[in-house]
């Protein structure tokens, strides 16, 4: 399969990692080639290290799952000391992308620039999406265009790596979202992050989850997903990662027609690890397909046009 070029980097498949979903890459390692995935996102990391929300942190239902892991993360000490040594020596040259997140504008900037100048990864996305970290009434910082802007504002100074922003299912206007996020300097838009939800036990009415609220994810996000990634290709000219329901190569290829340059695959990884090398062998067979049975151009007729046509 030719590999696919998106902003400035080289990958293997158009199939990559989502956040949250594969650590810093140790899960991968021992489960799957890592020559049969495009690359990978990382857990969202924050100024300072983070324990996470109280368990349960996840709870299934027929469509899908809801989590509230609260973004556990060792921070950015601890990233810079043990998770990119391990990466560089572990990854093997697969394209990492760093989310990052906090909770204030001014984290970002001070994640952004403490990472900068390491090597072992592309680029970054900017986790503005997370509804377990939002400060503003419960929204978050995607969903208000000031703090959208403010993020933007300081961290694009700061590095010349891609920029990716993650924006939230729940945005009645993504695409003009998408567009602010473009005009204030993002390389690329990632939709979506999961949709705000509620499970509780239906004999007590005891929340699922230890925090009570979480994220929902799995195949019903599938038409919110690909509902926003057309939106927002007709609305900007930059790259755009569509996520949300991706179980299969067909739902990955919905995406790709539907104008994302990348897919990545989140909850369908916990269901089964190797879901993301077999979405992407789908996909390369596919287009394999397609390429092998494109029609001939026509022939074109040499020699002086008739007079009259």
């Amino acid at each position: 399969m030719t590999p696919t070029q998106v902003f400035g980097v080289e990958f293997r498949h158009p199939v990559l990692l989502a956040a949250g979903t594969c650590g810093f890459g140790e899960p991968v390692v021992d489960v799957m080639d890592l020559a049969d995935i495009g690359g990978l996102v990382t857990k969202s990391v924050t100024l300072e290290p983070r324990g996470g929300n109280p368990p349960p942190r996840v709870a299934e239902y027929r469509h899908g799952m809801l989590n509230s892991v609260g973004l556990a993360n060792p921070g950015l000490e601890g990233v810079l000391s043990e998770k990119l040594p391990w990466m560089r020596d572990h990854l093997e040259g697969l394209p990492v992308i760093i989310s990052v997140v906090g909770h204030r504008p001014q984290e970002y900037a001070d994640v952004v620039d403490g990472l900068n100048t390491e090597d072992g990864f592309v680029a970054f996305e900017l986790n503005l999406s997370c509804p377990n970290d939002a400060r503003l009434g419960g929204r978050p910082f995607a969903l208000d265009p000031e703090s959208l802007e403010a993020v933007l504002d300081l961290v694009r100074p700061l590095t010349t790596r891609p920029l990716l922003v993650k924006l939230a299912p729940n945005d009645p206007d993504i695409a003009s979202t998408a567009a602010l996020a473009v005009a204030k300097g993002a390389d690329g838009i990632t939709a979506v992050n999961t949709m705000p939800g509620y499970l509780a036990e239906p004999r007590t009415g005891t929340p699922a989850l230890g925090a009570g609220p979480g994220g929902t994810s799995g195949p019903g996000m599938l038409p919110v997903g690909l509902g926003a990634v057309r939106a927002i290709a007709r609305k900007v000219e930059v790259p755009v990662v569509g996520v949300g329901g991706i179980l299969t190569a067909e739902d990955a290829l919905l995406y790709l027609d539907a104008g994302a340059s990348l897919v990545q695959v989140g909850t369908g990884s916990f269901a089964d690890p190797r879901c993301a090398p077999r979405v992407a062998l789908g996909v390369a067979r596919a287009r394999n397909r397609a390429a092998t049975h494109r029609p001939a151009p026509a022939a074109t007729a040499s020699g002086p046009v008739p007079s009259g046509s």
